[in-house]
């Protein structure tokens, strides 16, 4: 493996050492004794291994693509293997593979947990999971940088005017992104202390919430969110793993306000807007605005969480919403919402153009300066297609290892799109600690591809399968 690609899991791995550190200076600090020689050996093996791949010689040849989606896979599957010390050299017996399926569903931000009633968990190993979640999504975030050469330029401008980004430049957007991630985690973990959230729930909360995560430091989410004004503001919070994470940044530093970099956050306004109204007018039967509204940021940032008093006869509203998922550049799944969009008006302008000829339909969008080429429609299709294949495979294999059909449906949207499961997709009480291996491995699987770009699977199938 050349190079970058190395340089690219030693970020990762000094940053897992660097976060074991402060885990041990709080077991320290609170007396938190159980648990704490599993992060020296945690941060000894990312430390090692993260120097290692940080400096060793190697030639900097030229990196192609396919090198680099592979770098991102193999960091999904490698990654998480560091993560799991903590548990498996736990006080709580658990075996390696629920050991590496939190891991995995911590780093990919998914939030499905072998822990059934966390309050019996010890703090620290608590907040490691907060900050498995935490790495997840700036690693998510950092893959976007490392292959942007394989997204289309619309869905680039938002981010970018450079076509394709060279080392400097690649490193230039990443320090960029690293600051406002951490900027963001802050100020999240500010807001929800100004609401009275204790230290150390605000603290998991903010880490989860930034990285579109769905692990929680508590088994009840209404009894810290006993009011409707922290319910709409943890609502409004979640927001933040729904828009670009550059949004802030452009509206305050940058000096040509170029609607490029605004386009899909302004369509991904009116959208929120729409929904939030549709479902307060049509659908608010005897549910308050505070609970349809946070139902409704869960979902669309892929974060999946709930209350209690949330609608239950709304399942296909909220699937629906997180299939879609958020911005191009932010760290929730779904296929997008400009994609989708891009879909629909090249179909309705391929019909009308049969109906009405002499009329010239174009494929732009309104708030961005650039037309959708026919190969970027061609990526759309086919990403919708790899989701739906992938979904009919997850269901079909959580079906024959013994799970109920409706439930391996439910299961296997959220695996694919990265959100954890709850009661506002009728998965209450859903055991995964007790589901057999053959559906761990799966949904281990499936976790990772869902955090990977789709079009990058096909990419790199043609690579493997379709030789010149």
């Amino acid at each position: 493996m050349q190079k970058i690609s190395l340089n690219f899991l030693g970020f990762f791995l000094i940053l897992i050492s660097i976060l074991s550190f402060i885990n041990i200076i709080y077991s320290y600090y609170f007396n938190l004794y159980l648990n704490i020689d599993t992060y020296f050996y945690t941060l000894l093996f990312s430390l090692f291994f993260g120097v290692t791949f940080l400096f060793i010689k190697k030639k900097d040849l030229k990196i192609n693509i396919y090198n680099k989606i592979l770098t991102v896979i193999f960091g999904y599957l490698v990654i998480p293997l560091i993560i799991s010390i903590p548990y498996y050299l736990s006080i709580y017996n658990i075996s390696f593979l629920d050991c590496y399926f939190e891991a995995v569903s911590g780093f990919t931000s998914t939030g499905f947990s072998i822990f059934e009633n966390v309050k019996h968990l010890d703090q620290s190993l608590i907040l490691w999971r907060s900050t498995s979640q935490w790495i997840g999504g700036i690693y998510f975030l950092f893959a976007i940088i490392f292959m942007i050469d394989i997204f289309d330029d619309s869905l680039k401008k938002s981010l970018t005017n450079f076509i394709s980004f060279n080392n400097l430049e690649s490193f230039k957007q990443s320090f960029k992104i690293f600051i406002l991630y951490i900027i963001l985690t802050i100020f999240i973990f500010l807001c929800l202390k100004i609401i009275n959230l204790r230290t150390f729930d605000s603290l998991n909360l903010s880490m989860s919430i930034i990285s579109s995560g769905g692990f929680l430091p508590f088994n009840n989410l209404d009894l810290v969110l006993n009011s409707n004004v922290k319910i709409i503001v943890f609502s409004i919070l979640m927001l933040f793993s729904f828009f670009s994470l550059f949004l802030i940044y452009n509206l305050f530093f940058l000096r040509k306000k170029n609607l490029n970099f605004f386009g899909e956050d302004i369509y991904l306004l009116i959208y929120l807007v729409a929904i939030v109204l549709f479902f307060s007018i049509f659908l608010n039967f005897n549910y308050d605005f505070s609970s349809i509204f946070f139902s409704i940021t869960s979902s669309i940032s892929n974060i999946g969480i709930s209350l209690n008093n949330i609608p239950t006869n709304l399942y296909f509203f909220f699937f629906l919403m997180v299939i879609i998922g958020g911005s191009f550049f932010s760290t929730s799944s779904g296929i997008s919402l400009l994609k989708l969009f891009s879909l629909i008006k090249f179909s309705i302008n391929e019909v009308l153009s049969y109906s009405k000829p002499n009329y010239v339909y174009t494929n732009k969008f309104t708030l961005l300066d650039s037309n959708v080429e026919i190969e970027d429609i061609y990526k759309y299709f086919l990403a919708v297609i790899i989701f739906l294949l992938s979904l009919f495979t997850i269901i079909s294999l959580l079906t024959l290892s013994n799970i109920e059909f409706e439930k391996s449906f439910k299961i296997g949207i959220l695996t694919l799109m990265n959100t954890t499961s709850s009661s506002m997709y009728g998965l209450e009480g859903f055991s995964f600690n007790n589901l057999n291996y053959y559906s761990k491995i799966i949904l281990i699987i499936f976790m990772t591809i869902g955090r990977v770009e789709l079009i990058s699977i096909l990419i790199i199938a043609k690579k493997f399968l379709f030789k010149a």
